[in-house]
């Protein structure tokens, strides 16, 4: 997500109850990423639970069992640094698609705010720090929210 032509979304989380599920490794950047979407959450009037596991590959179970057990959308953050093996291409991918298929499987939004980048100084220019240039944990926040609204409306026309 570059920030160019990011879209106005829908983000008042009244009633809604959103968890942040949140990995620690690199944790000057994850800090910001959770840092960014906390504010966004905050503002929005939503109720927060806060989730943290090891790192972006424990994601998508944490997730999962936090929709499960309640929540209307999950807000993942995570860091993934290229490396010089192969580790940097399965975590993403496992990630990735773990998070996809837990929203699928669930019908509930989860906001991706987890970072793939080749170096340390690409997650601080994302992380949502004074020095950033985007936030994408507050983005995933929003996007969240805003999806709660799109599935509620969908299904409120579906029902019809």
């Amino acid at each position: 997500m570059s920030g160019n032509g990011q879209p106005t979304l829908e983000t008042d989380g009244t009633g809604l109850n959103i968890t942040i599920v949140s990995g620690l490794w690199h944790n000057r950047i994850a800090d910001g990423l959770f840092a960014g979407a906390r504010a966004v959450l905050d503002a929005s009037g939503a109720t927060v639970t806060i989730v943290q596991v090891p790192g972006s590959f424990e994601l998508p179970v944490a997730a999962k069992v936090a929709l499960e057990s309640g929540a209307d959308a999950v807000v993942a953050l995570g860091v993934i640094v290229r490396g010089e093996t192969p580790h940097f291409e399965y975590v993403s991918a496992a990630a990735t698609n773990g998070l996809t298929r837990v929203a699928l499987d669930s019908g509930k939004p989860v906001g991706f705010g987890v970072l793939t980048v080749d170096d340390e100084q690409q997650g601080l220019d994302r992380a949502g720090l004074p020095e950033s240039k985007e936030d994408v944990g507050g983005r995933a926040a929003e996007a969240a929210i805003a999806m709660v609204h799109v599935l509620r409306a969908a299904r409120a026309g579906a029902s019809r």
